[in-house]
């Protein structure tokens, strides 16, 4: 994995930039190289563009250029230039000839991916409350399907700068590609250079991240809520899998909410950065503070700034520079808010400046880990056969199993702590001998996150309701909430909380109104929401039994369908219970209850009746006996057909669809006749849904028949018929709709022939209505429209029942349970922000059908509340200027803009608009006002579910500019001396008042300001002198001069610049006695400006000329230096102090003053000369030594001799003089030689040999270099 600190070097110096062009002329890109010889490829949609006449192609030296002739449609989309390992994409957009701007502001710069191509461009973040969201203009950046394939760097879309004003709400973005990888990727968030943003998570910060299994594209979100001043700085994220790394710098700029009174115009001179030309960016690294009039002084260009990306400053290197006066700024700057902790580690961190004689390297002043991972701690020793322990909170760490680990390499001592917890975040320690170094371990517990989120519930009173989530980790503390009231123990005896590893439970045993509400589970990461929606028990019927008409001996069949699978019953014949046999059965299977009667009788015929238990209703019906008569007719009897109702007009039988249809015609006839059973072919209009029609005997007469006749003859399948000598059957397995129509009977033998016609009528439940349409969708209610479905079943539609649910679940929830007669539902307690789908079912008296498509995806969302705090900040004769503050409530969909209208006093007069369409800002000149007119203000507040209240100007706004005396509102830091050093930049800041706007003069000394060193800038309402470095000549007074037609207002300010004295002049030593010297000197030339505070006399020693201070603050110009020492001589030098600081040179004396020794003559003794000859010889030999490879080693011994012997080494008998591999020293007798990393063929016998006038001397060991193992 690379090194998170090491960030890719782009190849380019200038970046080819998006653009829009007219449609027919051409687009030019420019790209600029870092060196020359670069081969460049410029691509279109992941293709390779190459020189044709469309396309030209020019190089010339790092300067590559892409012109597209002939501008088209089709030639709108994403460019990339690749040079190297660096890659830049870019948009070309099209517009009509018409439309075309004549200037375009130009885009926002180009990101620059590390890698080949295939990276989808970067997205800015989704801004909220107030603050314009870039995103909008963005949005139409392409992303291919090849984007998150890209095989250089990790990010899909990576998060951009945004602006936020304090206390809204800001959105940044990262998507990571997540095609080829097997987990899911590593992703932390970063303020500054340090500051990990996991362990801030709470009330103003939360982490998001989810996964779109269509895209395979992991989606990670940094909200900032409540956003304060101190949160404005640059921020990184770091995404790194198994073996990849890659990270983003982005910026965040906070400005402050400016009130109705409140005037702030220094931000105009405040240093900023355009991207884009049109918003700002706060750059972390500047000082944000700083007014900068540089600007004003040089000429506009139209080219475009470059943006550069923010170079990383260690911020700790930055304040241990610092003095202390500004550690506060510097901390504001970087975004550090733990001022305490800051300073300890500082503190720590300064004492540790000082030279260690025992670590080469210490540990760092702080590590931080994640729960569950390990960590490594290093140092390395300047003595590699040091002895190391290692502390915890000044406990030493005994080794105990694999939880610490101590590693010894060379110099390096490593502890490394497995599987890190809580219990581990502590102060470590390593000492070695008296010496030591400390740091902290810090254990950052990672926020718990919903990995599984709750589900709505719709339950019947009584029931049992569990809720279940899912977290990311076993154990979390999570709360339960009930419509934002949080579920306490003292509740258990309604609610129980119940906790399965990572999942958590909350169980309401027996359900009730009152605990209908919306339910939350909250972690330390975020919250899940879920809406329990408690209804009345009612039972609702499905399918009603229907009447039968069943023969004897033949078998009859009751059954219904209900919507409660639990629920039991009784059925009643004649009002009473019938009890079963082994003729009559009863069953239960599911929903449906049935009751069967076999070998019917006329007994049987009677009232059957369902009643549900624990409800008040029953379903009934009627068997009817079907007799058949069978008169004695002589032989040569004619056929006849025996049925209840014989004629012309058929019968009509109705059976449920999947039921069995079984129709019994008795006939008769001798000899026995032939039974031909045919079915009528019609063609006629299908019955569309809709209310039941009347019944009527004429109803049929409005079909079309066509009489082709379909005849049917099989004694096996799903339809066949069965024919005997008194009777004929005609049986359908499974009733379909197609076996619906007319189905015409015929018998004949040689006497006759006779013919009945019988309507068979199959019904079913309707089809599946079409999708729903959604509409009016408001802030927790839509209103949902649907058709009727194409087909009723054969029976009137009798409602319609209606579902929703939330788009990425799975559980449908039941809108109403009385059906629904319209054909339109207004839907209602939904949750703002989320996304909801619709279905619907069309019921009639058979049942239920199939759920229709699902509607297209929406989102209640309310219109924003108005506006707060609409406040008039200034008039004139044609022109108002309104500012106002953001409404309380933006709603999910955040904010589009604001709309200002106008009226004139009066009802008649009509609102017209200030400007066409919105606008994001929230102050606006209102223009061509006419003089004198009474006119009222209102501002509304847009977003998508469309325009807020407005709200409007108290009072009328007379358009006429007031006249105002002018007055100079001088601060009170400045009616004293300003004093400033030289080379400090000078800002003063009046601030003033008048009407119209004043005329305001600057003089010095009554002459006007002149020289471009001193720079002017008006406003209305303050006035700026600016000097970016003063010099000793802009001292003087200062004069301002206020003017409104004959008024007047003037100021007077001293500016007073100081600078270092100079030294003081001829110093003199005035008399010199005993142990004193008596000095004088004159007073500087230069003061610097401003008083001298005294002077600082130091003497030296003419031995050592080391400068010792004797008198410091001194006032005379005359003093006596004491303490002397006899027979030394001594300098002396007088330093001048003002309040800038000492002089920068000092007068010193010219010669040195020697203090005598009185009467005392000093006699060398007389001493005989001894002959201190002696031969070499060696105090301490060699020893011999084994060594490992790699690491440099001494060989150390001591010679002693007179004269001074000279000293020779040898290897195996060579000479080692000449071989640089080797240094000698000698010091006070103690020989030395280093071998620099030694390998095993450096091993052998050493020796070394001391020679002088008096005779040599020699020594050897023996030296063995070991390879590791």
């Amino acid at each position: 994995m690379p090194e998170p600190g090491k960030k890719p070097v782009s190849a380019f110096s200038k970046k080819p930039r998006s653009a829009e062009v007219a449609a027919g002329s051409s687009a030019v890109f420019e790209a600029e190289t870092e060196r020359a010889g670069l081969k460049v490829r410029w691509q279109r949609a992941g293709s390779d563009i190459s020189a044709s006449d469309k396309y030209s192609l020019a190089a010339e030296g790092t300067r590559h250029t892409l012109t597209v002739r002939d501008v088209g449609p089709a030639d709108q989309g994403s460019y990339a230039v690749i040079a190297g390992s660096s890659k830049v994409k870019f948009d070309l957009k099209v517009v009509d000839a018409g439309k075309a701007e004549p200037v375009s502001a130009p885009a926002p710069a180009p990101t620059e991916a590390p890698g080949a191509p295939g990276e989808a461009p970067t997205s800015a973040p989704e801004v909220e409350a107030g603050a314009p969201s870039p995103e909008e203009s963005s949005s139409a950046a392409p992303e291919g399907p090849s984007a998150p394939g890209d095989p250089i760097g990790l990010f899909v879309m990576r998060p951009q700068d945004g602006e936020v004003t304090v206390g809204g709400t800001i959105t940044f973005s990262a998507r990571v590609a997540g095609a080829s990888l097997l987990k899911p990727p590593v992703v932390k968030w970063f303020k500054g250079k340090w500051v990990d943003l996991s362990s801030k998570v709470g009330q103003h910060l939360q982490l998001h991240d989810s996964y779109d299994r269509t895209s395979k594209v992991y989606l990670f979100e940094l909200r900032i809520m409540d956003a304060q001043t101190t949160f404005a700085g640059g921020y990184r994220c770091e995404v790194s899998t198994k073996d990849k790394f890659d990270s983003c710098n982005f910026n965040l700029t906070v400005h402050e909410a400016v009130g109705p009174g409140d005037v702030d115009l220094r931000s105009t001179f405040r240093r900023t950065s355009l991207a884009g030309g049109s918003r700002r960016i706060s750059d972390s690294h500047e000082d944000a503070g700083t007014l900068d009039f540089s600007s004003l002084l040089r000429k506009s260009s139209l080219r475009t700034p470059r943006l550069e990306a923010p170079a990383e400053e260690d911020v700790w290197e930055i304040l241990r520079q610092a003095p202390p006066s500004e550690y506060e700024r510097i901390a504001f700057q970087h975004g550090v808010t733990d001022l305490r902790g800051m300073l300890k580690r500082l503190k720590g961190i300064k004492r540790d400046e000082k030279k260690s004689t025992a670590f080469q390297k210490k540990l760092q002043p702080a590590y931080q880990v994640s729960k569950g991972h390990k960590i490594r701690l290093m140092v390395e020793l300047a003595d590699p056969d040091a002895e190391v322990k290692w502390l915890k909170n000044g406990q030493e760490i005994q080794m105990s199993g694999s939880k610490y680990i101590f590693e010894s390499i060379g110099a390096k001592r490593t502890l490394t702590i497995s599987q890190c917890s809580l219990a581990d975040d502590a102060a470590y320690q390593c000492v070695v001998g008296g010496e030591k170094c400390s740091t902290e371990l810090f254990v950052k517990e990672p926020p718990v996150l919903i990995t599984r989120p709750l589900e709505d519930q719709l339950v019947m009173v009584g029931q049992r309701v569990e809720f279940e989530c899912e977290v990311s980790e076993e154990g979390a503390q999570v709360k339960w909430l009930k419509d934002g009231v949080e579920l306490t123990r003292e509740e258990t005896f309604k609610y129980r909380f119940k906790k399965d590893g990572q999942k958590h439970h909350l169980i309401i045993n027996e359900a009730t109104l009152e605990d209908a509400g919306h339910y939350a589970l909250r972690t330390s990461g975020g919250q899940a929401l879920a809406e329990l929606i408690v209804q009345e028990k009612k039972l609702e019927v499905y399918q009603s039994i229907a009447d039968l008409t069943v023969g004897s001996k033949d078998q009859a069949v009751f059954k219904c369908e209900v919507s409660d699978e639990n629920v039991r019953g009784v059925w009643l014949k004649n009002g009473k219970e019938l009890v079963p046999d082994s003729r009559i059965k009863v069953s239960h299977i599911g929903r449906v209850h049935k009751l069967t009667i076999d070998d019917v009788t006329p007994a049987d015929e009677a009232d059957y009746s369902f009643v549900p238990e624990g409800f008040a209703c029953n379903l009934s019906a009627k068997l009817h006996f079907m007799e058949v008569k069978i008169d004695f007719v002589p032989r040569q009897e004619p056929p006849k057909i025996h049925l209840d109702c014989p004629g012309r007009v058929p019968d009509t039988i109705v059976v449920v669809a999947g039921n069995k249809l079984r129709l019994d015609v008795p006939i008769s006839g001798d000899p026995a006749p032939t039974v031909i059973w045919q079915k009528a072919i019609t063609k006629g209009n299908k019955v569309p849904a809709g209310p039941a029609p009347d019944a009527s005997e004429e109803s049929g007469a409005g079909d079309e028949w066509v009489f082709d006749k379909k005849l049917l003859c099989e004694t096996e399948g799903r339809v066949r018929v069965e024919t005997t000598k008194d009777r004929s059957i005609f049986t359908v397995e499974g009733a379909e709709r197609e076996d619906e129509g007319v189905y015409v009977v015929t018998v004949k033998n040689p006497v006759g022939e006779d013919q009945v016609s019988l309507t068979v009528k199959v019904i079913d439940v309707p089809d599946a209505p079409a999708a729903p349409e959604i509409s009016k969708v408001g802030e927790d209610s839509c209103t949902v429209c649907w058709e009727p479905p194409a087909y009723d079943g054969g029976q009137p539609v009798l409602g319609y029942i209606l579902e929703r649910k939330k788009k990425k679940s799975y559980r449908w929830m039941r809108l109403n349970f009385d059906l629904l007669r319209e054909l339109s539902h207004e839907a209602r307690r939904m949750i703002e922000g989320v996304i909801y789908e619709m279905r619907v079912y069309a019921v009639n008296a058979v049942g239920m059908s199939r759920p229709s498509p699902a509607s297209q995806p929406f989102m209640p969302i309310g219109p924003p509340s108005e506006p707060t705090h609409l406040a008039v900040e200034d008039i004139s004769d044609t022109t108002v200027s309104l500012k106002w503050r953001p409404p309380e409530r933006a709603g999910a969909g955040g904010l589009d803009g604001y709309s200002v209208e106008y009226r004139r006093e009066g009802s008649g007069s009509a609102w017209v608009s200030a400007l066409p369409g919105l606008i994001e800002r929230t102050s606006l000149l209102v223009k061509d006002l006419p003089t004198g007119a009474r006119v009222l203000f209102r501002v509304r507040a847009h977003n998508l579910a469309g325009a807020g209240p407005p709200v409007t100007t108290k009072e009328p706004v007379t358009v006429q500019e007031l006249l105002q005396r002018p007055r100079l509102q001088l601060p009170r830091h400045l009616r004293q001396t300003i004093q400033k050093k030289v080379g400090e930049p000078v800002n003063l800041l009046i601030p003033f008042q008048g009407k119209p706007r004043p005329q305001v003069t600057w003089t010095k000394e009554g002459q006007p300001l002149a020289g471009e060193e001193v720079s002017i800038r008006n406003s209305p309402t303050d006035t700026i002198l600016f000097i970016r470095a003063a010099h000793r000549a802009h001292s003087g007074t200062y004069q301002v001069t206020l003017r409104v037609e004959d008024m007047e207002d003037k100021a007077q300010l001293v500016l007073q610049v100081v600078d270092k004295p100079s030294p003081p002049q001829d110093i003199q030593v005035a008399e010199a006695w005993g142990f004193n010297v008596a000095l004088e000197w004159k007073p500087p030339q230069d003061d610097g400006n401003t008083e001298l505070w005294g002077y600082t006399v130091q003497k030296a020693d003419k031995k050592t000329m080391e400068w010792f201070t004797v008198l410091e603050h001194y006032r005379h110009t005359h003093c006596v230096v004491s303490e002397l020492i006899i027979g030394n001589s001594y300098y002396f030098r007088v330093f001048s102090h003002n309040t800038v600081g000492p002089s920068d040179t000092a007068a010193t004396t010219k010669e040195p003053v020697l203090i005598p020794r009185p009467g005392i003559t000093y006699e060398l003794p007389k001493y005989k000369a001894l002959d201190f000859s002696e031969a070499p010889s060696f105090t301490r030999p060699l020893v011999n030594r084994s060594v490992i490879a790699g690491y440099n080693t001494t060989l150390c011994c001591a010679v002693r001799g007179s004269p001074k012997p000279k000293i020779s080494w040898f290897k195996n008998g060579l000479d080692l003089g000449k071989d640089a591999r080797f240094r000698m020293f000698s010091k006070q007798g103690v020989l030395t030689l280093e071998i620099r990393k030694p390998c095993p063929f450096d091993g052998g016998i050493y020796a070394c040999r001391a020679t002088n006038l008096e005779g040599e001397a020699q020594c050897e060991c023996r030296l063995e270099v070991r390879v590791p193992q």
